[in-house]
Parts: C-alpha cells; sequence; structure tokens
C-alpha cells in the first residue's frame, strides 16, 4: 500500500534523527521509503497541547513509502509515543505504482521559515 506520512515537530528537536528513523522502521520491516520532502517550520494551524507543552509552530516534512498494514500501523505506535512529535498523519495514495509514479520527494533541512515566506 502506498502511503504518507505527515510529520509535526517542535521546531528545535532533531528533525533529521526522527525522518531518519521512521525511515529505518519501515526498511527493516520490508517497505520502501520512495522519498522525504521538508516543508520546513511554520505555525500549527491551531496552537495544540501535547506532553504538557504548548506548541504554536512546528517544523513538517513528509515520507512517502510503500508498506503494509502491520508495518503502518507500528510506524504510528511508535510515531504517536515519541515525546518529540507534536502530531502526524498517514494517508493511502494508492495501490498501483502507476498511481503515485510522478511524486517525488527530497530533504532539504532548512533552518527557520515562517509562513510568509511561502507567501
Amino acid at each position: 500500500m502506498r502511503s504518507e506520512s505527515t510529520f509535526n515537530l517542535p521546531a528545535e528537536q532533531t528533525r533529521p534523527q526522527i525522518a531518519r528513523n521512521a525511515g529505518v522502521q519501515v526498511l527493516r520491516s520490508g517497505g520502501v521509503v520512495r522519498g522525504y520532502t521538508n516543508w520546513g517550520t511554520f505555525r500549527l494551524p491551531k496552537p495544540t497541547t501535547k506532553h504538557q507543552a504548548r506548541y504554536t509552530e512546528g517544523h513538517h516534512f513528509i515520507m512517502r513509502f510503500d508498506a503494509s498494514g502491520p508495518v503502518q500501523t507500528a510506524v504510528r505506535r511508535t510515531l504517536g509515543l515519541d515525546p518529540r512529535m507534536i502530531r502526524f498523519s498517514v494517508v493511502k495514495l494508492g495501490d498501483k505504482l502507476e498511481e503515485i509514479k510522478d511524486v517525488e520527494g527530497k530533504v532539504e533541512w532548512n533552518k527557520m521559515r515562517s509562513i510568509s515566506d511561502s507567501i
């Protein structure tokens, strides 16, 4: 199953390490990581409380991967228990490679960006 995970992390945390850990978990379970896309740091849609801390902005990145249902469940469980994660989501992109073949992924770890930089 082709999937995409969106991650929101606190801006000051070690983002590459969290992305690498999620990718390694997919790879060790027989899945394939298709790519990462780094969106940088933006304000969250609304203030969020997680692990007794309040966040107004977070670092966003996307990991595109192919994995079975149990592997996706394990990734969700791991990310949900990680205190560095603010929130995340996993979305099914399609069942066949032809449906997502043009999706590209690359990693460019930026410094700090605000939402006004993208407008």
